[in-house]
Order: C-alpha cells, then sequence, then structure tokens
C-alpha cells in the first residue's frame, strides 16, 4: 500500500501549524478553517483531535511554556533562579510574541504553566518567603516578563529627525529603532536586577528577626 503523500494529521501537526500561523500573521488569523487549509485538510478533521479552536490555542500556549527552564529552583538560591528562569522566560515568549497577550491571561489548566506555577512558588515559599509574599513576587515576574515582550520601547519611536525638533531632550529619539535589541534587552536586565536587588533587600529584613 502507498504511503500518504502527506503526513497524516496529529495533534502535534496542528499545533506546530497554528503557532507558526500566530507567529506570522498574529492570532486574529487563527481560525479552524484557515488551519485546515494550511494543513491541507477538511476542517472537520480537526475535531478529531481538538473540540474547539481554543482548545488549539491553550495547546499552542503550552507548547511555548513548556519551553521555560523552572529547574533552577532546585539547583539555585532563589535569587539566581529567579534570574535564570525570567530570563528563559522571556527567551521563550520572545520567539512568539504575537501569542504572549493570550498567555497573559493567567495559567488557565494549561499543564506547562501550572508546573511552572508550582515550581516557582514552591521554590519560593522553600526558600523562606512567606506564601502572600511568594505569590506577589511570582505575579511581579510575570508582568515584568510579559510586558517586555508584548512590543518594542525602542522600535516604537519614528526614525524621522524633525518629528522631534518641538521636543528638546528627544533630538537622538529617532536612532532608538536602530539599536531595538541593545535598548530593549538592556532594559530587561536593568529592570530584573532592580527588581531581585530589591527583594534581596527586603529578604534581609525579612530574616533579620529569627536571627535575633
Amino acid at each position: 500500500m502507498p504511503r500518504p503523500s502527506k503526513a497524516l494529521l496529529s495533534r502535534e501537526r496542528i499545533v506546530t501549524t497554528a503557532a507558526a500561523l500566530i507567529d506570522a500573521e498574529g492570532l486574529a488569523a487563527l481560525s479552524t478553517r484557515r488551519l485546515a487549509t494550511e494543513l491541507g485538510v477538511r476542517g472537520p478533521s480537526l475535531y478529531n483531535h481538538f473540540a474547539t479552536k481554543d482548545e488549539i490555542l491553550e495547546a499552542v500556549a503550552d507548547t511555548i511554556v513548556a519551553q521555560v527552564d523552572v529547574s533552577f529552583f532546585h539547583t539555585h538560591d532563589w535569587r539566581e533562579a529567579l534570574r535564570l528562569w525570567a530570563l528563559s522566560y522571556r527567551s521563550a515568549l520572545a520567539a512568539h510574541p504575537n501569542i504572549v497577550p493570550y498567555l497573559a491571561q493567567g495559567p488557565g489548566r494549561r499543564p506547562a504553566s501550572l508546573r511552572m506555577a508550582d515550581a516557582v512558588y514552591g521554590g519560593l515559599v522553600d526558600a523562606g518567603w512567606p506564601p502572600a509574599r511568594a505569590t506577589h513576587i511570582g505575579a511581579l515576574m510575570r508582568y515584568l516578563v510579559t510586558g517586555s515582550t508584548l512590543g518594542s520601547f525602542a522600535k516604537g519611536f519614528v526614525e524621522d529627525p524633525a518629528l522631534y525638533d518641538a521636543h528638546p531632550h528627544l533630538g537622538q529619539a529617532h536612532r532608538l529603532a536602530e539599536h531595538q535589541h541593545s535598548v530593549d534587552d538592556g532594559a530587561f536586565a536593568l529592570g530584573l536586577d532592580a527588581l531581585i536587588d530589591g527583594l534581596s533587600h527586603s529578604y534581609e529584613k525579612l530574616a533579620q528577626p529569627m536571627d535575633r
């Protein structure tokens, strides 16, 4: 019996194709009809694997979050674990910026997202942070990471020097887009350093009564 000319439809192939479509054209481009066309199948074939488009989106989001390394909370001091996790988290999201608004809504029922939340919260509590503060830190880090991947600060400035003539402090703003990655990466690194330094100070104060 001859082999089929196209790979058989599978959950993995559907998710990979959906992710590529979102990366290329944004969340609004994803529909079951468009996805079926990209896969070269009829729309109803998708429902053998996913009941709804939302289930496909959830699977795409979960696949992306599964790329984030949370192992640092088992092997490093909480400060370095936070730093390395944040860098891994940002790297995973930066590779798929169009789906970040969907991810920013929260973990929902996604297994990888729940595993990540559990690892971060557990690592912080095990390090001595009170549960409420561990929750705040996890939320704060998520705001920093997702915010940094929603769009480029540097790219938001138009490359038109005349536009800034009326704004004397923005004389070089038209050049920011040329240095998009260094500006955005530098801003994230600065924010991450400041955040962890501030948390370290709070942690030291938290531990003081225990040392007396």
